[in-house]
């Protein structure tokens, strides 16, 4: 997946901020032939996510040009859930304000491991992954290493923002890395 966030380069290249805007998208790799310069200074600055489980973790949304089934689907769940007018705008206001304590703290949560949904990613005994059917996924930036099955009663710290968790729960699957497939159980 790649997102967007906006401009966060300066014309040497340097990373100057975190996000720019609120419209944080998850987009196709590929999308019509378009051709990007990575990292290009005064233009929205590429960033890249293992699925789109891991797009959700960070607060973005499924993109309304390049995923435009996903995004239709995101937003009728979107709405069953949380009401409102469902223009990207909103959805946009709500999900800033779920994925961030501050300019650059992200926000997390506790909740009991059992009651989240597939998709949800969450942090146990200091590592990050997927929880999907009973089973939980350690993360890595090569794609997911190993897996164990997910402990019924234990608290987490949720990475998926609130309003995210509650389209999960709703019934939206979020596309997720092949290697999930081939991860290994860990001892």
């Amino acid at each position: 997946m790649l997102g967007n966030r906006g401009v966060l380069v300066d014309d040497e290249r340097r990373i100057v901020r975190a996000w720019q805007v609120r419209r944080w998208i998850a987009c196709r790799l590929e999308f019509r032939g378009l051709r990007r310069e990575l990292m290009r200074p005064r233009r929205w600055t590429e960033l890249f996510f293992l699925d789109e489980a891991a797009a959700f973790a960070a607060g973005h949304r499924p993109c309304a040009a390049c995923r435009y089934p996903n995004y239709k689907h995101f937003k009728t769940l979107w709405l069953a859930c949380h009401g409102g007018a469902g223009k990207a705008d909103d959805i946009d206001a709500r999900l800033h304000a779920d994925r961030l304590l501050d300019r650059a703290t992200k926000r997390t949560y506790r909740r009991r491991l059992a009651d989240l949904p597939d998709g949800a990613y969450v942090v146990i005994e200091g590592t990050c992954g997927l929880v999907w059917g009973e089973r939980f996924f350690a993360w890595s930036d090569a794609g997911y290493v190993s897996w164990r099955p997910r402990p019924a009663n234990a608290l987490v710290d949720v990475l998926t923002p609130r309003a995210v968790v509650a389209v999960l729960e709703a019934g939206y699957l979020p596309e997720i890395h092949p290697s999930a497939a081939t991860a290994k159980r860990s001892a």
